[in-house]
């Protein structure tokens, strides 16, 4: 159980760490708190991307998606989200994502592999919901990935 606890921390600090200024993008909508990034998924250690079923690959990478909802002492705690979206390059072709979501201890986050294009701004497109009562709220970006070799 502790060996999956250090494992899941070590996947959310990796991908913060990865993703540098991006970790810190997020959307604020009313008390919610959209955080999103995406990176290269050979930024994983081989033990992180081993206990979480992620592929690590030069020309994979990984979109993450986490719902906080701001508490009034001024702390956040993690929300259940669901997310859907997709990705497309210049070419204009959508590549669907698919999301899974992760439970560790107080964190949740919802991730979802992708296929990178060198050197290209890479447009996703995607819905959160958050609320089931309320709208899905739509989150978009674009980033450009550079494929190491």
């Amino acid at each position: 159980m502790l060996r999956r606890l250090m494992i899941g921390a070590a996947l959310v600090g990796t991908l913060f760490a990865a993703a540098g200024a991006n970790a810190e993008q997020f959307v604020s909508v009313d008390d919610y708190e959209i955080h999103y990034s995406a990176v290269n998924s050979s930024f994983l250690t081989p033990e992180v991307a081993q206990a979480n079923n992620l592929q690590r690959s030069a020309n994979r990478g990984l979109v993450n998606v986490s719902v906080r909802e701001r508490q009034d002492d001024g702390s956040t705690r993690p929300v259940n989200a669901s997310v859907q979206g997709h990705v497309s390059g210049l070419t204009g072709v959508q590549e669907s994502l698919s999301f899974r979501t992760v439970h560790d201890g107080d964190a949740t986050y919802h991730l979802a592999p992708f296929t990178m294009r060198e050197d290209e701004s890479m447009r996703f497109e995607l819905s959160v919901r958050y609320d089931r009562n309320a709208a899905p709220e739509p989150v978009n970006f674009i980033q450009r990935f550079y494929i190491d070799r």
